[in-house]
């Protein structure tokens, strides 16, 4: 990280060549080539819209107190960095799309030189050109950072492996981030007459992201509350249930990122066509945070508006809490002359 933030381009490329075995001595845009599945790209943006923007937040006034109006509106960000996973286009969807569904003005994705050439592909139809060919955590820091070349951002977001989240946990004490969305997690909460095979075609999918991924069986017995807190223990990125005693568990689970409910729910139908997002929290977050959405690419502005008698009927409150505080100047402010 501070290599990168000290040398920029110059350390972007030296960490570069020695993992993904570049030879630029700058960073480079990634070239878009190659056959994609345009019909694909283009259907899962199109669920990925129209499931986020039915997600806006609406703007708020309110008069509080007689004389006291405030105001909480909501805002686009400027900018963000969009990490995306080796060749993962979808994941490229879950992201730039709800950005620009949010009103981002600038839109920067990185992904590592192995697989960039779809990803960009992909981008090129969405309308994004900012693609840099960087991967791992020298992608987090220009991003974070900036360099020579690019130009540092307001918000950092997408999955990736253990480095990657490193990297934007450290870089979050400089700039946003969304959550540690990987290594990839899953629960399969199943009843005891569903299939083996139907299980382990969910682990299967997942143990697919990468060797630290990590999948869980948990078989429903006569205990419907244990099942229920042991799935909570867990907090994972994705729970499956299947059967059904597993599946009236839906409306209860509060920890895990996303819930496929039923044998036709596969979990990589929400990773690339059910428009739902597949950026979650994993490593137990998902007991505090969500997966992303509209808002993870909005900031709220409040807006507050006072008048002279409005003030009047504050000045009380602000001196009794004032010199509660000892903050003389403070109490100065409750009356105006």
């Amino acid at each position: 990280m501070l290599d990168v933030r000290t040398r920029g381009d110059e350390a972007v490329a030296e960490w570069s060549k020695r993992f993904d075995a570049t030879t630029s001595a700058k960073p480079e845009r990634a070239v878009a080539y190659g056959d994609i599945p345009t019909a694909a790209v283009l259907a899962a943006a199109a669920s990925v819209r129209a499931w986020h923007a039915a997600q806006r937040p609406v703007d708020l006034m309110m008069e509080v107190s007689p004389g006291v109006t405030l105001e909480r509106r909501w805002t686009p960000l400027r900018s963000v960095g969009i990490y995306v996973p080796k060749g993962l286009v979808s994941s490229l969807i879950m992201t730039a799309v709800v950005a620009q569904e949010a009103g981002v003005e600038r839109i920067v994705v990185c992904t590592p030189p192995s697989g960039a050439a779809a990803v960009a592909q992909a981008a090129a139809l969405l309308g994004i050109d900012e693609v840099w060919a960087i991967g791992g955590a020298q992608a987090i820091a220009a991003m974070a950072y900036g360099t020579q070349s690019i130009a540092a951002v307001d918000k950092i977001v997408g999955p990736g492996g253990g480095a990657v989240n490193t990297a934007k946990l450290l870089v979050s004490r400089d700039v946003a981030i969304d959550l540690p969305a990987g290594p990839s997690e899953i629960v399969v909460v199943a009843d005891e007459s569903v299939s083996d095979l139907l299980i382990q075609q969910e682990i299967a999918a997942q143990m697919e992201h990468g060797p630290d991924s990590k999948g869980y069986v948990v078989r429903v017995g006569d205990d419907l509350e244990a099942t229920l807190a042991e799935v909570e223990g867990y907090a994972a990125e994705h729970v499956a249930l299947l059967g059904e005693r597993a599946e009236s568990l839906a409306g209860r689970i509060r920890n895990a990122g996303a819930v496929f409910v039923g044998p036709y729910s596969p979990v990589p139908a929400g990773d690339y066509a059910t428009g739902g997002n597949h950026v979650l929290p994993t490593g137990g977050w998902s007991k505090s945070t969500g997966g992303l959405g509209l808002e993870s690419f909005m900031k709220t502005v409040t807006v507050q508006r006072v008048t002279k008698e409005g003030l009047e009927l504050l000045a009380p409150v602000i001196e009794a809490l004032a010199d509660l505080e000892g903050m003389p100047a403070h109490k100065a402010t409750a009356r105006r002359e």
